[in-house]
């Protein structure tokens, strides 16, 4: 993603990992030593980093938020170890959260062109060769690809980027409250105008909602 030698990929596909090599599609196919420089679990999102004298050739990332269903979407991988496999597909649905193997992912691009195991960890691009997301994951009864597969959105990625390069992980804020949303029944009870907000069911002590003036069974409208 970068001249410099930044690699995006997925975190599942360099967790435990004790050596690291980077082959280029370049003619050449030369082997680089990668080395992990961020990773970030929660996202299943981390950089790898290899080295050279030259500038490496670099992908244009695009704006994930700027795609729309039945555009189309190409996947680029190694599916079964079949390294630089293409294939063409449409964006299928856009979907607010998924669970995958006890993992919940959000926003993810949901996509039917094909992506298998090996795929993780590749790009997925536009019409015009933007990476538009990163192939993460497939809903598979049978194993193999059954025309549902999932990428993350490239501006999950933008988002972490450049503190994943700088720091090695994504430091999150955090306020210190547990929260319930508020529902017709709560709304009765606490004889609130709509359901909209949300009830804060305990304050954490110490956290900073505590030292803000958050106290059990506040409802937070905005």
């Amino acid at each position: 993603i970068d001249p410099e030698g930044y690699i995006l990929t997925n975190y599942h596909v360099v967790a435990g990992a004790e050596d690291i090599k980077v082959t280029l599609s370049n003619g050449a196919e030369k082997k680089y030593d990668g080395r992990v420089i961020g990773k970030d679990p929660r996202t299943d999102i981390a950089v790898i980093k290899i080295e050279s004298k030259e500038k490496f050739p670099a992908v244009k990332l695009g704006d994930s938020d700027k795609i729309r269903i039945g555009d189309w979407a190409v996947a680029i991988g190694s599916p079964f170890g079949l390294q630089q496999t293409v294939t063409v597909g449409v964006i299928s649905a856009k979907r607010q959260s998924l669970y995958v193997e006890g993992k919940e992912y959000r926003e993810m691009i949901q996509t039917d062109a094909s992506i298998n195991r090996g795929n993780s960890g590749g790009p997925l691009v536009n019409i015009r060769g933007e990476v538009i997301g990163i192939n993460t994951a497939i809903y598979a009864p049978t194993g193999v690809f059954a025309g549902v597969g999932f990428a993350i959105p490239i501006n999950s990625a933008k988002e972490i980027l450049s503190e994943l390069i700088e720091k090695g992980k994504v430091v999150r804020g955090w306020l210190g409250i547990e929260i319930r949303e508020v529902d017709e029944v709560i709304a009765k009870q606490f004889s609130l105008p709509s359901t909209k907000g949300v009830l804060v069911n305990n304050v954490t002590v110490g956290s900073a909602a505590e030292k803000g003036g958050m106290k059990r069974g506040d409802v937070i409208i905005k």
